[in-house]
Formats: structure tokens, C-alpha cells, sequence
């Protein structure tokens, strides 16, 4: 009979099989880090920036969180032409607010966007329709979402990085506001799925199919997008700022994901329930991404971010009936010196190596987390100390995207969809 030993060495074996190569692709992303490009700061504009940007923010029923969004922009200096809302009939009072920030600043604007058409999703088609009415004179055009907090001096400070790093598109990850317990335990562990699969912030990524992108802060030439007939490219994506970026890369622009922590914070959603329901929904990005490629970056996280838990939570439950180095009693001869023990080269065991490689993945796990915690703004958050305990909700995580990654939205942000 095959003994329980046997059976343990063999499935360790079949783990440190799958989880060794995806190990590799995770640590040659990672250790990308120490060559990002720094964060962007705010700045001051130049005369060379008069009127040059034209801002669109596409709303659908945002009266409870746009407020922070039109201060900010309000905020902005001379950079800003214009700033357009496209809305898309709201039933609250969006419009209402809109129109009463349009009375203190005249660089605001309202329009209702026209009716959706049958292959477009709604935010997409309110970004082409806002693209399609901003300023020809305007240089940049710079999507921005309901749920953003600018800072001062963002959008100048996103121009110059822009120019001085010869980009044609850039986008930012912002620092994102947490308040209760279990968003603060879930949310990085959603995002720690984005951070296993693709290069950090701040670094140049060469294949347009690998690039990403946010859509919350989506600065890009005017002359670019008008190249590219707007967002027609990405009509029916449900990750429409990840599919543009990533045909306009394709077309030999070039583009940039920054760190924009120090310019912008966004609030998104409120709470685990609606965290887990609305992000986890589109954090696949299947819709910008191959078959090929969307099963690799599954196989990739399965291995590296759910797994570690799981193996490491077993041995926890199961050790005390695990020999976890089993060595054979070999007879000492005695001689006339004494006791001679005959000298047995060690070779660890199958599942030896992987409880090793996997305290090594939790170790990295947790340098991630303190690597990412300044992308946090937790002053108004209750139960704060879960963010610390974020790695145990990462199967949770890798099962969301699993599930989102096989499944097409029905609803999104209030619209149907056949």
C-alpha cells in the first residue's frame, strides 16, 4: 500500500511543479520596483500650459460623491480650459450640483450625453461624447472620474510629467481612501491581484498587451485620441481605460502608468459588500485581454497569492501529524576511537521545499503590503489594523477574479446590459 508519506511527497511535489515557474514571472515583476520613476507632486503652471487641457467626467446618479471632484478641479489654475460633465440622465441631484459650481467658475460645463447606442457601454460612450465636444484648441484631454479627490496643482503637474517623459498617454494609481473594517481587510487584497500581474507603477512597460492603466485619472494628447476615433476602440469594454491604453500603445505611442499618490485620492466604493460587487467586477480585464494571456495571469496569482494561505494554513492544522523530516535510524558501529556516525547527505523533502517556498511568498506578501500601505489614506477608518491582516483575504481575492473572469456584467453603474 501507498503509505501517507508517499501520497504528501507526490502532491508537493505536483504544487512546487505549478508554483515555481509562476514564482519566477512574480519576482522578475517585482523586483522592477527599485527602477520605478518617483511619484508625481503637484506644480505650479507655466505660461507654455495656458488653456491647454480640456477635463471630462462622465456621471451617472454621482450627487453623493462628486463634490470633492468639482472642488478639486475648481482648484485647478489656468491649465484647465475646461471642464465638461457628460451626464447620463441622472435621477439625483448631480445635474443640480454641477450646474451650481458652473455658477462660481465659467470653466464648467454640462451636457447630457446622447442615447447609449446598442454596442457601447455607458462610460466609454460618455467620454467619446465629452471628447467629441471639448475645445480643438485644447493640447491634452484628461478623463476624470465622480469619485476622485485632486489635489492642487495635479493637473499641471501630470502635464509636465507628461511632456518631460515624451508620453502621449499617462494615467495614475491614486491613494485610495478606506473607512470601515472590512474594506480595509478586502480592498488590498484586491488590488494585490493587479500588483502580481503586471509591472509596478513607474515603470515603462514595453508590450502593449502587458500595459496598464486607470481610467480615474486618464490624461492623453488630443491629436492622439483624435488618431484613434476616441474611445470607439474600447465602445464595449467594461475596462475601457485598460483597452484604449493598450490599442493606443499597440498604434506606437507611448504610454504611462505613474504613481499619482501624492496628487489624487478616490474613494470608490462603500464598504466590503459593494467593494467586492462593483471592482471585483472588472479587475479581471478580460475585455482587454487575450485568452492565453487572462489564463496565464490566473494561473500566475492562483499560485502566488492564494496559495501561500492555504498551504501555509494546512501545515498549521495538519503538522502535529506530519513527520516533516523524516530520517532513517542507522546502527553505529564503535570502533576504537568511539562511536563513528557515518556522515547522510540531507535532501529535503517535496513537502519541505514547499512550506519554504511558500513562507518565502508570505514574507514577500508582506513586504508588499508594507510597500503599499502610503497608497492608503486610513485617518478615517475604523478597524484599520485588518489592513495588516489583508494577505488572509487574498484567496478570497484570486476566487473574485476567477468568478468575474468567466462571468459578463449584466448591470453597471445603474445600466442594463444585454
Amino acid at each position: 500500500m501507498i503509505d501517507s508519506l508517499t501520497i504528501l511527497s507526490s502532491f508537493s511535489f505536483f504544487l512546487l511543479l505549478i508554483q515555481v515557474p509562476a514564482v519566477a514571472i512574480l519576482l522578475s515583476r517585482l523586483l522592477k520596483g527599485p527602477l520605478r520613476q518617483p511619484p508625481v507632486t503637484p506644480q505650479n503652471p507655466t505660461p507654455d500650459l495656458l488653456g491647454s487641457v480640456s477635463v471630462v467626467v462622465p456621471t451617472l446618479n454621482e450627487a453623493l460623491r462628486i463634490s470633492p471632484l468639482l472642488a478639486g478641479l475648481s482648484r485647478q489654475s489656468y491649465e484647465v480650459r475646461e471642464v465638461i460633465v457628460v451626464d447620463s440622465n441622472s435621477q439625483d441631484h448631480t445635474p443640480d450640483l454641477v450646474k451650481a459650481v458652473q455658477k462660481q467658475d465659467p470653466r464648467f460645463r454640462l451636457i447630457t450625453d446622447d442615447p447609449l447606442p446598442p454596442t457601447w457601454v455607458g462610460r466609454p460612450w460618455a467620454l467619446h461624447n465629452g471628447f467629441l465636444h471639448s475645445s480643438e484648441a485644447s493640447k491634452w484631454f484628461l478623463g476624470m472620474d465622480a469619485d476622485t479627490q485632486p489635489s492642487p496643482g495635479l493637473v499641471a503637474g501630470l502635464v509636465k510629467t507628461a511632456v518631460n517623459g515624451g508620453y502621449d498617454l499617462v494615467s495614475l494609481s491614486p491613494q485610495f481612501i478606506l473607512k470601515y473594517p472590512g474594506e480595509c481587510w478586502l480592498q488590498p487584497a484586491l488590488l494585490m491581484t493587479l500588483l502580481y500581474r503586471f509591472d509596478p507603477a513607474g515603470i515603462n512597460t514595453q508590450q502593449p498587451e502587458r500595459v496598464m492603466a486607470n481610467g480615474q485619472c486618464f490624461l492623453c494628447r488630443r491629436s492622439v485620441l483624435a488618431a484613434v476615433n476616441g474611445y470607439t476602440s474600447a465602445k464595449s469594454s467594461f475596462c475601457d481605460d485598460v483597452t484604449l491604453a493598450r490599442h493606443i500603445a499597440a498604434c506606437g505611442f507611448k504610454v504611462g502608468f505613474l504613481d499619482g499618490s501624492k496628487v489624487l485620492k478616490v474613494r470608490m466604493y462603500e464598504g466590503a459588500i459593494e467593494t467586492w460587487k462593483e471592482w471585483g467586477r472588472s479587475l479581471d480585464l478580460k475585455d482587454a485581454s487575450s485568452r492565453p494571456q487572462l489564463w496565464t495571469d490566473l494561473w500566475v496569482l492562483s499560485s502566488t497569492q492564494a496559495l501561500p494561505v492555504l498551504i501555509i494554513l494546512s501545515y498549521l492544522l495538519f503538522s502535529p501529524h506530519l513527520s516533516i523530516l523524516p530520517l532513517p535510524l542507522i546502527p553505529t558501529p564503535l570502533g576504537e576511537w568511539g562511536p563513528r556516525v557515518p556522515h547522510h547527505p540531507i535532501t529535503p523533502s517535496p513537502h519541505l521545499l514547499l512550506l519554504g517556498l511558500n513562507l518565502f511568498l508570505l514574507i514577500v506578501r508582506f513586504g508588499m503590503l508594507l510597500a503599499i500601505a502610503p497608497c492608503y489614506d486610513r485617518t478615517q477608518t475604523r478597524g484599520g489594523w485588518l489592513f495588516w491582516l489583508s494577505p488572509l483575504a487574498d484567496p478570497l481575492a484570486v476566487m473574485r477574479i476567477f468568478l468575474s473572469a468567466f462571468r459578463t456584467p449584466r448591470q453597471w453603474r445603474g445600466r442594463n446590459y444585454n
